[in-house]
């Protein structure tokens, strides 16, 4: 999702910075795998508020049980990947400088993206969802009449007019 693949890049960009390190080509190739990860908890976050929407909640009921549905697996998940990236942050050696840009940037960029698009996430679908109603209102499908049809034994009104 477009809202929270910016909070990775700049996370990434902030721990490169912050460790003096250079935006070479490891760098991106780290921001690759990053953009990638936070992008699919984006969209997991924004399918079940979907989900949570078709059964009838409100656009914020919808978006809070989304991010708290998928609050767990997202921190799990994040949390191995940085936890996986860790060697590469501190190695040493031959390479390490390779090494160095891809971790330290992953790491970055996975605590960036998952916890500012733990909140920003569902806060953008509010918007974007309140927006979209508000400019294009839901239309009644074919199967739904827009009035419902005259009762089968109901009386027929009278020309006398009792």
């Amino acid at each position: 999702m477009i809202t929270a693949v910016p909070f990775g890049v700049l996370g990434a960009l902030v721990a490169v910075w912050l460790r003096g390190l250079e935006n070479d080509v490891y760098f991106q190739i780290g921001l690759v795998t990053l953009i990638g990860l936070a992008a699919k908890n984006a969209i997991l976050i924004v399918e079940f508020a979907v989900l949570e929407r078709a059964k009838g909640l409100s656009i914020v009921e919808s978006a809070v049980q989304g991010a708290k549905a998928r609050l767990r697996p997202i921190v799990m998940t994040s949390l191995a990947f940085t936890a996986g990236a860790v060697p590469l942050a501190i190695a040493s050696g031959a390479g390490s400088a390779a090494r160095h840009s891809i971790g330290t940037g992953v790491i970055g960029g996975m605590v960036g993206a998952t916890t500012l698009a733990l909140f920003f996430v569902p806060l953008f679908y509010v918007l974007i969802s309140q927006a979209s109603e508000k400019f294009f209102p839901p239309r009644k499908s074919a199967d739904q009449p827009s009035s419902p049809p005259p009762a089968a034994d109901a009386p027929a009104a009278s020309a006398e007019g009792h």
